[in-house]
């Protein structure tokens, strides 16, 4: 008499715990993707003043904003450099809620003399919008010359977006 043996099935809860344990490690992969990926693309934002005072010395990708000085914009087409200079816009909104607007602030920033000021050095094509008074909003780092190396240029320019209320908006 020749008895096959016969195959000893896992307890139902041993079957629970591998599925369990599976998810478990899944999920902890997917948080641990997750802060990683975010932690490398994290930009840290910081005033002019901030950056003037050297707190974003060490940070390797900052974004700031400040209004454009006009007169300070000097650009070569041949080597593709521009440089210019950002003043601080204040962070209370009061004179935008009294009705002067977004203009107004940037206007009465750039005339401050007690402002804070960053030297910006920026290769590439010089925008169109790129003119005194107009908001800069840029991506990059400091460089150990005190100047701001960006990499990425955004330009606001209030005067150009701000628009007379349409016609049939009015009752």
């Amino acid at each position: 008499m020749n008895k096959s043996p016969r195959a000893v099935e896992p307890h139902p809860r041993f079957k629970i715990n591998k599925f369990a344990i599976g998810g478990v490690l899944l999920l902890a992969a997917v948080v641990l993707l997750v802060v990683t990926s975010l932690k490398g693309n994290a930009q840290y934002y910081l005033t002019v003043e901030e950056l003037a005072s050297g707190k974003g010395v060490n940070n390797a990708n900052v974004r700031v904003s400040g209004v454009v000085l006009g007169d300070t914009i000097q650009y070569d087409p041949q080597t593709l450099d521009l440089t210019f200079t950002i003043a601080h816009i204040p962070g209370d909104n009061r004179e935008i809620e009294a009705g002067g607007g977004l203009a107004n602030v940037l206007h009465n920033a750039s005339l401050d003399p007690q402002a804070a000021r960053l030297k910006v050095r920026y290769n590439g094509v010089m925008p169109d919008l790129l003119k005194n008074e107009a908001q800069a909003i840029l991506t990059g780092a400091m460089g150990d010359d005190g100047v701001f190396n960006a990499e990425e240029l955004l330009l606001k320019c209030p005067s150009r977006y701000e628009a007379e209320v349409p016609a049939q908006a009015v009752p």
